[in-house]
């Protein structure tokens, strides 16, 4: 078997071991968020949550963008949405930065087959990138979760799914925040993109991805797929909206939010931000 040959079977293996998975660890009593009689019936209704502040350069904007685009295209995506339960998810995507800076590039829409994931991956790729000021990933899931409330939508799970370069550095408190939405009975999922390394003076942090384990995921089968090369976007975009679908986590289990203490402080990037400019004393 070649290569291309033997890539094609390993990922249609995992596919597969995802929804038998699903299938047995499917919630008995989903809540739902919309329930006005004409709310469409899907397998999961998805907010996906961009990070555009300024940490992130054109570049990994670019790639961020293609990334999306390209996994609700993949054949890996179409086979998982085709094995849900009504073979259609709902999703929205907007970007964010500041605790004020959010903005709805698509609203919600109907993926149940290539034509309408075409449609929403060609709405992700024409609106023109843009940058912001600050990083308020608490700000970003407040403008998420009543999202959900009319949607249109009726979905099995609901889910939110954070992809930033960060930690949260102003706006509300991420952890108590994250409680909140984790209490609305949402999913939140991560994506930590961790290309840069942190320096004196910089707002990085060495351990994004512990910080999004221990301080922002959440719910059923949350999960964390950090990005650490430029090269991953398409893989780890395309693996996470995958496993959203299917409701599971990778096989390699992270430890769920809240479940103890946190092995990073949740205020980290309060800190890192009072200590190069000044302001609030945060613990």
């Amino acid at each position: 078997m070649g290569r291309r040959g033997l890539h094609k079977t390993i990922a249609g293996m995992v596919v597969a071991a995802a929804f038998a998975a699903a299938a047995l660890a499917a919630p008995a009593l989903p809540r739902f968020a919309d329930k006005s009689p004409n709310a469409i019936p899907v397998d999961v209704e998805l907010v996906l949550a961009v990070d555009i502040s300024y940490s992130m350069d054109p570049e990994e904007q670019a790639l961020q963008r293609e990334g999306y685009a390209r996994a609700l295209t993949s054949r890996e995506f179409l086979t998982a949405l085709r094995e849900g339960a009504h073979g259609k998810i709902a999703v929205t995507y907007f970007e964010w930065a500041g605790p004020n800076i959010q903005n709805i590039i698509v609203p919600w829409r109907l993926i149940e087959g290539p034509e309408s994931a075409d449609a929403v991956a060609a709405e992700i790729a024409r609106i023109p990138l843009r940058r912001a000021s600050r990083t308020s990933i608490a700000g970003a899931l407040q403008f998420a979760k009543p999202l959900f409330d009319n949607s249109g939508y009726r979905g099995v799970r609901r889910v939110i799914d954070v992809s930033g370069d960060g930690a949260n550095n102003s706006g509300p408190l991420v952890a108590v925040t994250r409680d909140e939405v984790l209490a609305a009975g949402i999913t939140i999922n991560g994506l930590p993109i961790m290309l840069k390394r942190s320096f004196t003076g910089t707002l990085d942090i060495d351990q994004l991805d512990i910080y999004y384990e221990d301080c922002v995921i959440g719910g059923p089968g949350a999960f964390v797929i950090p990005i650490r090369e430029r090269d991953q976007f398409i893989t780890a975009t395309r693996t996470k909206l995958v496993l959203e679908i299917a409701g599971r986590q990778p096989e390699a289990r992270v430890v769920p939010a809240s479940a103890r203490a946190p092995r990073i402080s949740c205020t980290i990037g309060e800190r890192l931000w009072q200590e190069r400019w000044g302001g609030h004393d945060f613990r």
